[in-house]
């Protein structure tokens, strides 16, 4: 049998329509969906299959995204008994992979990241806080001139590094809007501010982070398989490491291209759950050997099923 990583998209993989095929053709999904809708009193249902503003919402979004990938690696785990060597997310998907691994019941987890996309609205509230999308420049590049425009008392940072050369930067509009020649100059092929009144990863979220920490204390059991870490890259396996990450991970960027470049040597694919390919598209470019698979309805999980088994 294959060596596999489960890994599970973020908070922008959101579509109307996510997992409604396995709505429709599983009693699993549908409990799942009934559960999640009861715990937070919101119509999953609605929110999910029918054309609504809310599922651009963080507080929305993010349960939805949780919900829709963790049911579909709980039905691959129904036809498949493979073990993964670890699970990885991107932002928001660290806590589904943290359902994968055994960390938290998935209910739980539907609360605590509606909780804690109320805490990082709340954290940029009043702030016209944002997000920039950078193409064509190195890291180094990009970090230097965040430091020094931060001196100058500009607040922007390095929020996702999702590629090379693909970059995403957090902090308040203005200050990003400021920056895009900047960048160009500097040799970015793309500048782009986002369309988004949340800056993830950065320190405009401090004060959620003691808001979202009793919450990662009540729900987290104390053990679980290894989870590959958005701050460190490295994988952990306790509640004491996952409370303390956890927290960080809200104000420190998403280290995704270091995690699975560190990690790929150990699997022979991975396996992507949840709505679309986004993961599957930055992983091409990161580690081309090491192809990813990915799962969002019934006919692509038949498909790895036959991949893994050939």
């Amino acid at each position: 049998m294959k060596k596999v990583a489960f890994i599970f998209p973020g908070q922008g993989s959101q579509s109307i329509g996510m997992g409604k095929d396995f709505f429709e053709n599983s009693e699993l999904a549908k409990e799942m969906i009934s559960n999640a809708s009861k715990r937070l009193n919101i119509d999953f249902e609605k929110l999910l299959f029918e054309e609504n503003d809310k599922i651009g919402q963080t507080e929305y979004t993010q349960p939805a995204i949780l919900l829709v990938s963790s049911i579909a690696n709980a039905i691959f785990k129904e036809k498949c008994d493979i073990q993964p060597e670890f699970v990885l997310g991107h932002s928001l998907g660290e806590f589904s992979a943290l359902v994968s691994a055994g960390a938290i019941d998935y209910l739980d987890a539907v609360e605590l990241v509606h909780r804690r996309g109320l805490f990082m609205t709340e954290a940029c509230s009043g702030q016209d806080a944002g997000m920039m999308a950078l193409v064509g420049l190195d890291d180094t590049v990009v970090e230097n001139i965040c430091e020094e425009q931060r001196e100058t008392g500009k607040k922007v940072w390095p929020a996702n590094y999702n590629m090379d050369g693909q970059l995403v930067l957090a902090g308040i509009k203005a200050d990003l809007e400021s920056l895009v020649d900047t960048f160009k100059e500097a040799g970015a092929k793309r500048a782009i501010v986002l369309d988004m009144s949340v800056a993830s990863h950065c320190e405009l979220l401090r004060s959620s982070v003691e808001n979202l920490r009793p919450y990662l204390q009540e729900y987290l059991k104390d053990e679980f398989s290894p989870v590959v870490s958005n701050v460190t890259a490295q994988a952990y396996s306790t509640k004491d490491e996952a409370v303390e990450l956890l927290s960080s991970q809200l104000t420190s960027p998403v280290k995704y291209k270091q995690s699975v470049a560190a990690n790929a040597n150990k699997v022979d694919c991975f396996i992507e759950f949840g709505n679309g390919i986004v993961l599957k598209g930055l992983n091409r470019k990161i580690c081309k050997d090491v192809p990813t698979l990915n799962v969002s309805d019934f006919a692509s999980l038949e498909k790895v099923l036959g991949e893994l088994n050939d």
